[in-house]
């Protein structure tokens, strides 16, 4: 696939693209979350770019929904779907889902849709899907207590290309070797002449280093782990809960993560929490212990009766002796003790072994001194040795569980992506299960006969009522057809219902009805009704738009609101009727929505198909309605059924007891009206 020729997308895009591991694969599944990993794409706009593939890959022309009003019902059932999802992803997902012309597209949806609608939702798998993202890359890595070395500058270079995560540094020899094992906890050799050199600190000589990187820096695939543990144990749940198959082994990787803590360090090492705590703890402890000793000391001095003879304070003097000597003389026992309580202090404060133990007592010398202070520089060798202990722990089990969780990568973002489309799935399931959809059948894949529409049992989903308080719907149109009505008896309702049902079924996904036929349509064209009269530039622009329909709308369904308000109804039903020719002249498939059907199927010269949405009566000053269309059948206006009950209680026997009907009109009145209607 090239992937400049993708709509809206540049070198740039491209480029950023070919940044991720399969990007034809991602472009061609839709997978909105692989797209959006590439660097500066966002999921909205990974979403576009997934769209724009899915039609290049399908060679859709794009257009299907060719007017405003279509594109809102188009957006209205969107909605509906992605309000029905738990994640973000599986709602830009959904966007990659629209209404195409193209078989093969909508062959393609299809049977995602039907095992979707299998699934089975779950408030427990929901729930769980709360906590499934993405996964995200993470960010530079750097390692600073690690560094390679080598002796070529060609070496040089390609480490710092494979391995950009450690220092690489230039040695010349064993010397230069030795005095970076004094800066970093760990030296790794690129070079075999090192092999068997003897030095001083943590130094490996390793030729194949860059051949395994992870290896060398297992902060690398633990830091992806790390960064999307919440997300892996989210996908782990949903799995459970759900009953999914998975491509990987849970239990082991949920042991890893269990191993692993967000900043990706390894956790539940008894070990290596030691040291960590004896690094961290070391100067607050060394004081403590400093204060310990002294306190120790002063008590004793208090405590202690010391008689000096004048011929031996004459001696200290005549030497230049302090104090120290007096503390060597008189207290020695108690310098000694004070010194041991330090180190004990110390020790057990830091839970050291026994080979950290004897570094430590060295931090407090037994030449008496007063106060007892510490030697910084064994408690910063201290410092060292813990720190080396602790980086080599630390070193070990990184490079075991990452070798533990290498093998499980691949799985995990199966593990999230299968997730992510299970939300998909459920929404569709969900939408399928609350509106009693079904799934579409195309005439023309089917061999039956021509057909534009036929639904029977559907209830349109824009309408803002309960399902079960919306009447069902049966409407079947080949060809163009005039529907008639009263006043708020469903027409525009209809229409809905109609270009919702069409443009679910191109999008692949189940319709609410209970059974629909219908052929494939190139686009549809659905006006809605003008408000006012337009003035000549507006009306002049309409007439263009039907001018080109007829020119080319073979393959179109047109839907028309109520066209005769666009100027005056006797013109009006002059256009409507030419329209309506070259449209049925064209091969297109129409609903025009008219008060003034009459008057247009006269103007005709065709015999135009007249449906009407027949009120049966007015009950308490209300519309009794019956919503499907009648094929065939002029529907009675709203006025005319207010004449004729009129007309019929101006028969009624009179309420007075008299013959006389008590009404101001009599029947003889609305009669004539009514005849007005004929």
């Amino acid at each position: 696939m090239d992937l400049e020729s993708i709509p809206g997308v540049g070198e740039k895009t491209a480029r950023a693209l070919r940044a991720l591991d399969e990007p034809e694969r991602a472009l061609r599944r839709g997978d909105v979350a692989a797209i959006a990993t590439a660097p500066g794409i966002s999921q909205g706009r990974a979403a576009r770019i997934a769209r724009g593939a899915i039609r290049l890959e399908h060679n859709d022309p794009g257009g299907f929904l060719a007017t405003d009003r279509a594109r809102e019902v188009y957006r209205d059932v969107l909605s509906l779907l992605k309000s029905r999802t738990v994640t973000d992803y599986a709602a830009q997902r959904l966007e990659t889902i629209y209404p195409s012309p193209r078989r093969s597209r909508i062959e393609d949806v299809q049977a995602f849709a039907r095992g979707a609608l299998e699934r089975e939702s779950d408030e427990a798998v929901l729930t769980a899907l709360e906590g499934v993202e993405p996964l995200e890359q993470p960010g530079d890595i750097r390692v600073r207590e690690r560094c390679l070395a080598t002796t070529d500058a060609e070496r040089y270079s390609e480490a710092r290309d494979v391995i950009p995560e450690l220092s690489v540094e230039i040695v010349e020899d064993t010397q230069g070797l030795a005095e970076l094992a004094r800066g970093y906890s760990t030296v790794i050799a690129l070079d075999e002449s090192f092999a068997g050199v003897t030095i001083e600190g943590d130094v490996q000589v390793r030729p194949d280093a860059l051949e395994a990187p992870a290896e060398v820096v297992p902060e690398r695939p633990l830091a992806f782990f790390a960064r999307n543990r919440d997300r892996l144990q989210a996908a782990i749940e949903v799995h459970r809960t759900a009953g999914l198959a998975a491509d990987c082994d849970l239990e082991a990787l949920e042991d890893g993560l269990s191993r692993l803590d967000e900043d990706g360090t390894v956790a539940g090492d008894d070990e290596l929490d030691r040291l960590t705590t004896a690094v961290d703890d070391l100067d607050a402890a060394a004081s403590t212990a400093e204060s310990v000793a002294n306190d120790h000391l002063r008590e004793a001095i208090r405590e202690e009766d010391v008689t000096i003879e004048g011929s031996d304070l004459l001696s200290l003097v005549e030497r230049g002796a302090g104090v120290d000597s007096l503390l060597s003389r008189e207290l020695a026992d108690e310098y000694a003790a004070a010194v041991e309580t330090a180190r004990e202090h110390l020790t057990d404060a830091l839970d050291l072994d026994q080979g950290e133990a004897e570094i430590a007592r060295r931090a407090f010398s037994d030449e008496p001194t007063f106060p007892v202070e510490r030697d910084e520089g064994v408690v910063s060798r201290l410092r060292e040795e813990l720190t080396a202990a602790k980086e080599r722990r630390a070193g070990r089990l990184k490079r075991e569980l990452a070798a533990d969780l290498a093998d499980q990568r691949e799985g995990a973002r199966k593990l999230v992506r299968a997730a992510l489309e299970l939300d998909v799935e459920l929404a569709i399931a969900r939408f399928g299960r609350e509106f009693e959809c079904t799934m579409p059948e195309f005439t023309a894949e089917t061999g039956d006969e021509p057909i534009g529409f036929a639904i029977e049992g559907g209830r349109s989903p824009l309408l803002d009522e309960p399902l079960e308080a919306i009447d069902p719907v049966d409407y079947e149109v080949t060809g163009v057809a005039l529907l008639s009505g009263v006043n708020s008896g469903g027409k525009t309702s209809t229409l809905d219902l109609v270009a919702s049902v069409v443009v679910l079924a191109h999008m692949g996904l189940p319709v609410p009805a209970e059974r629909v036929r219908l052929r494939r349509f190139d686009d549809v064209h659905y006006h809605a009704k003008t408000q006012g009269t337009l003035d000549a530039g507006a009306f002049e622009s309409t007439v263009r738009e039907f001018a080109d329909l007829a020119r080319g709308g073979e393959g179109s369904l047109v839907l028309v609101d109520e066209l005769e308000s666009i100027t005056e109804p006797g013109a009006s039903a002059k256009i409507i009727a030419g329209i309506l020719e070259a449209l049925s002249d064209n091969g297109a498939t129409g609903v025009f929505v008219s008060h003034l059907a009459g008057e247009i199927r006269e103007m005709a010269d065709y015999d135009v198909t007249v449906d009407g949405i027949e009120a049966v009566g007015l009950v308490d000053g209300a519309l009794e309605v019956n919503r499907s269309p009648v094929k065939d059948h002029l529907a009675r206006s709203t006025p005319e059924l207010i004449v004729e009950k009129l007309a019929d209680e101006a028969r009624e026997p009179a309420t007075n007891g008299g013959d006389v009907p008590d009404r101001e009109a009599g029947p003889d009145f609305y009669d004539r009206l009514l005849e007005k209607f004929d």
